[in-house]
Parts: C-alpha cells; structure tokens; sequence
C-alpha cells in the first residue's frame, strides 16, 4: 500500500515538473514572440493618446479603460480564434486581411494630415461619411470607437507576428501564447498610455507640496516641469501617433506586395536602409530604421491619398446605401404583415 502511494506521488511529481517545463517553455516563447512584435507595440502606444486629447482629466481614465477592454475583446475574442482557424483553414487569407488593414491605417494617418493642410476640404470630406456629434457623450463614443478600430487594425498586425514567431505545435500551447502576449502587451501599453495621459495631474500634485526640505523643493520643480512639458509632449506624441498610423499602414503594405512576389518596393526600401548603414556605420540600426520607416511612410502617404477619394465616392456612398436596405427591409415586412 505504501510502495503504491509513493509510485503515485513520484507520478505526480512527474507530470508537475513536466507542467512546470512547459508553462517556462510557454513563458519564453511568449516573451520571443512579444519582442518581435515590439516595433508595432510602440507605434500602438503613440497611436493612442491622441483618443484621449481635448476631454476633461476625469473622463481620462474612464476613456482609456473603455479602449483597454475594447482591446482585449479585439485580441482574445475575435483576433485570436480567427488567426488561429485561418492558419489552419485559409493560411492565404491572413495577407490581404492584413492588407486591407494596413491600407485603413495610412487612410486615417494621411486624413488627419489632410486636415491640418486643408481642413476645410477636410471637413467636407468628413461630413460626407458620417454626422458630427454635439454632444460629449456622443463624441467619447465616436473617439472610443475610432480607437478600438485602430487597435484592431494594430492588433491584428501583432497577432500575426506573434503567431508567425510560435514554432508550429499544440494549437492549445499557440492560443496560449498568443493569449499570453495580447494581455501582456495590451497592459503595458494602454498602462503606459495611462500614465502619460495622468502626468499633468501628478505634476499639478507635486507642484503643490509645502515641504519645506531640499526634497521637497526638487519635488515642486519635477512637478512644474511635467505641469508645463506635458501639452508640449502629448502633441508631439499625437504627430508621432499619425505618423505611426502611416508608416506601419504602409509597411504591411509593402510586406503583403513581397508575399504575392511583387518585392520591388521593399528590395528599395531595404536597399535604402543599407546604403544609409554603410555610409554612416556609427548609427547603423537607428539610420536603418528610420529610412525604412521612411520609406513605409511614403508607400502609406501614397495608399492614404489614393484611399481618400475612393472612401468619399465609392465606399462611403456603398455603405451608406447597404445599411439603408435594413430599415427599407424591415419597412416592407411590417407592411406585408399588417397586410394579412
């Protein structure tokens, strides 16, 4: 009876160790994927603040957690059963998915460029796709959903470079990888998006300390400065948050051309980032970069010029007139049933 109860627990000391083994496997792995998907994770929290600007410091917190759980529906709810049953079932679907998405993110980077340029032409284009809301209730709303859309489009891309980066196994072991990254990195970085958007109030608070000692005087000086920079920053990072838009629109653009074999933009674009390398090798990896991201910022300026006018005369005018058959619809069967 003892010697059983021992070989019973060996076996379970067994099967905890092997647990153990693959929650750390699981761990690592998600921490690989996570990292090659952390140039999209960065422009996803410059992208966002921007949803938060021009609402009064209490409805701050309320907005970010409303796009914080429209977030992680987008990740765990619709983004990862879907990327995992299209990788399955229609691998080829998942390019111009991504592609279509990339396209509306250099539409909404270069629209917000276009108004700046032109804002009244701006105006009419916008008051040709959809009513401006008056009131601040409706406007959250509009900016919450506008937020989640974007999330979406960035989410998809991370879920994408998450999964291509899980060596191929269990599907339970890629949803928990992909379950682990999208919760991690959605708390980072809407938890970022958080504290910058509240580090005027913290300043306010540290500006206001009576603490007669030396501490306290560095204190009030930290504060002023957070008090008086953040505006400054939170435009810069709305500017760098369009940007983002465009330059990640745009390169999922030119990776979706190189994937169907059409790689002349992206050769130029890597040649680019190349020449610059040689030419100046003490910043290689940042020069490269930023001509590469250059380069995906003049694709997406030309994909959201051309998206532009197409959405104010095609697609708009189509969507408007598709959701117009429901309600005709709905008319029409009323009708036919008070009929009989």
């Amino acid at each position: 009876m003892s010697i059983g109860l021992i070989a019973l627990l060996d076996d379970i000391a067994a099967l905890a160790k092997v647990a153990a083994a693959s929650l750390d496997d699981i761990a690592g792995q998600a921490a690989k994927a996570g990292a090659k998907a952390a140039g999209v994770v960065i422009d996803d929290a410059a992208v966002t603040p921007r949803y938060v600007t021009g609402f009064s410091a209490a409805r701050e917190l309320p907005i970010i957690g409303k796009i914080t759980l429209g977030s992680l529906k987008n990740k765990l709810l619709i983004l990862l059963p879907a990327a995992l049953i299209l990788s399955l079932v229609a691998p080829q679907a998942i390019t111009p998915l991504l592609m279509i998405g990339g396209l509306y993110l250099c539409y909404e980077g270069v629209e917000k460029v276009y108004e700046l340029v032109m804002p009244h032409a701006a105006h009419a284009h916008e008051s040709a796709l959809e009513t401006t809301s008056l009131d601040a209730k409706s406007l959250e709303d509009e900016k919450v959903a506008g937020a989640i859309k974007t999330d979406f489009i960035l989410s998809a891309e991370i879920m994408a470079i998450t999964l291509a980066a899980v060596p191929s196994g269990s599907m339970f072991t890629q949803a928990l990888i992909l379950a682990v990254v999208g919760l991690g990195i959605t708390i980072m970085v809407y938890g970022g998006v958080a504290l910058i958007v509240k580090a005027d109030d913290l300043g306010l608070m540290l500006a206001r300390l009576r603490t007669a000692s030396p501490m306290g005087a560095v204190l009030r000086s930290i504060g002023k400065g957070l008090v008086t920079g953040m505006p400054y920053f939170l435009k810069v990072l709305g500017i760098v948050g369009t940007a983002a838009m465009i330059w990640v629109g745009g390169g999922i653009i030119v990776h979706g051309l190189e994937a169907y074999g059409i790689g002349g933009l992206a050769h130029l674009i890597h040649d680019a980032g190349e020449a610059t390398t040689h030419a100046i090798p003490v910043l290689a990896s940042v020069l490269r970069w930023i001509v590469e991201a250059a380069g995906a910022g003049i694709v997406g300026i030309v994909a959201g010029l051309i998206a532009i006018p197409v959405t104010g005369y095609a697609v708009s005018p189509l969507w408007r007139y598709l959701k117009s058959l429901l309600p005709r619809r709905r008319r029409k069967e009323a009708l036919a049933n008070g009929k009989k």
